[in-house]
């Protein structure tokens, strides 16, 4: 399935990405401690001295309700835990840690899912590979995530598919928060604050620290009670139908398409110059990764793409000359196998090597199309105000409005009728959903016409 195209966050998550925390474990402000763990509806804020009225202290979510809750790892609390889920009520908060810079690929190596009278379960994917029993009980009802895209690849590995779901990320964005993690929501709908210092640890560590767990724990204790307030502003915003038009879109989410030679990713490629430099780098890129599955290590701890790219560009004669320059140093452990990744890529007839760049199969960057095509390049600046000043109106990024690139297409080789339905035939073609299509069609049809 296309990636949603109203959700500009990227999706790249092969085990080639570089190591990043996820949108929802990004850092909020850490605020001064209090004893008492305090969660449920906000106290009216106090007038300021003006007046207005002054948002309190956030109120830090130390300590799940329940306490921290024992690791499932074995099939017999795999099935107590699927029996209390199936016997609470309302939607599930779920939630997934991997191990992302640390272990190869976006496996889960955590599960955790909380629901009304069933309390918070956390699951170990690694001890209990089936979770079956899980995804029966929860069969049919709504899930609530927090950036879903970067969870449900690695659930649905584990064998947990949604039929529904609340993404609180992609609805903050929708609602106009200025901040859409987890932790900003959350302070700005409940008033608590919940620290991401654990956001980037080695989640496939065994055994997981407390501290860990506590954290994991509470990535799901307020998630739907955050839902509710957001669905809440949502509707008061008369953008209920948006939102639930972008959640039905995520559901068959698995993942972004497979890149076309994903190794021209490899940060650095820009330096390159020359065809046969171009084969060195995706011989190397090759190599590392087959070190990194068969080690199970992220690539990036067997070899930088800084390092890769020393080698590449000043390519060593021997495994002796590897590691000379400190770019290149930390590549000596292997250096036996970049030498013959070097001599593949060396060995390569001039014809067959691989061209510089890969044709696009859209349009041009906005930067040229003044000399290409100045007339397409008036409507796309025309549209983009019109479009920037609705979103404005309406508190929303205007790349949720519509995805740069679907608008890009659409005006690059516009529908030659240039009326409001074949727009909207164009756009709904190039995946933009019905409340998209309603309010953006209408636009492009009346910019191009006045460019015609």
């Amino acid at each position: 399935m296309t990636p949603p195209t109203s959700d500009p966050r990227p999706t790249d998550v092969g085990p080639d990405a570089a190591p990043s925390p996820d949108p929802a474990d990004s850092p909020e402000p850490v605020t001064e401690p209090v004893t008492e763990q305090v969660t449920g509806a906000v106290a009216e804020p106090a007038s300021g001295p003006d007046g207005e009225h002054a948002r309190p202290a956030a109120t830090p979510l130390l300590t799940p309700a329940d306490g921290i809750p024992d690791v499932v790892t074995d099939e017999r609390t795999l099935v107590a835990a699927a029996r209390a889920l199936a016997a609470g009520t309302g939607p599930v908060a779920i939630d997934a840690e991997r191990a992302s810079g640390h272990r190869y690929g976006q496996h889960a190596y955590l599960v955790q899912l909380r629901r009304d009278g069933a309390g918070t379960w956390l699951v170990d994917p690694v001890a209990c590979p089936d979770l079956g029993p899980i995804a029966e009980a929860i069969s049919g009802v709504e899930w609530v995530l927090h950036a879903a895209t970067q969870d449900l690849p690695c659930l649905r590995e584990v064998g947990l598919h949604p039929t529904a779901l609340f993404d609180t990320e992609l609805g903050a964005r929708l609602a106009g928060l200025p901040r859409v993690g987890l932790g900003a929501s959350v302070e700005h709908y409940l008033g608590l604050s919940l620290a991401k210092e654990h956001s980037a640890v080695d989640w496939s560590k065994r055994p997981l620290p407390e501290p860990w767990l506590r954290y994991a724990a509470l990535d799901v204790e307020v998630l739907v009670e955050l839902r509710d307030r957001l669905d809440a502003d949502l509707h008061a915003q008369g953008k209920g139908e948006w939102a639930r038009q972008e959640f039905a879109a995520l559901v068959d989410f698995a993942g972004p398409p497979v890149r076309v030679d994903p190794w021209r990713r490899t940060s650095g490629m820009h330096k390159v110059r020359r065809r046969r430099t171009v084969a060195i780098v995706r011989e190397l890129w090759l190599a590392r990764d087959r070190i990194a599955q068969r080690r199970d290590i992220s690539p990036g701890r067997v070899l930088a793409d800084a390092a890769l790219m020393a080698l590449a560009l000043d390519p060593p004669k021997d495994a002796a000359a590897i590691g000379s320059s400190p770019q290149s140093r930390s590549a000596a452990r292997h250096g036996k196998a970049w030498i013959e990744a070097i001599q593949r890529a060396m060995a390569v007839p001039e014809e067959a090597l691989p061209p510089l760049t890969l044709p696009s199969n859209g349009p041009p960057p906005p930067r040229l199309w003044p000399d290409r095509d100045p007339v397409a390049a008036s409507r796309l600046a025309d549209a983009r105000e019109a479009l920037g000043a609705f979103a404005a109106d309406h508190t929303l990024p205007v790349e949720n409005l519509l995805s740069p690139d679907t608008l890009r297409r659409a005006l690059w080789t516009p529908p030659k009728a240039l009326s409001e339905p074949a727009f909207a035939e164009t756009l709904s073609g190039l995946g933009a959903r019905a409340w998209q299509v309603e309010i953006v069609a209408p636009v492009l049809a009346t910019v191009c016409r006045a460019t015609a």
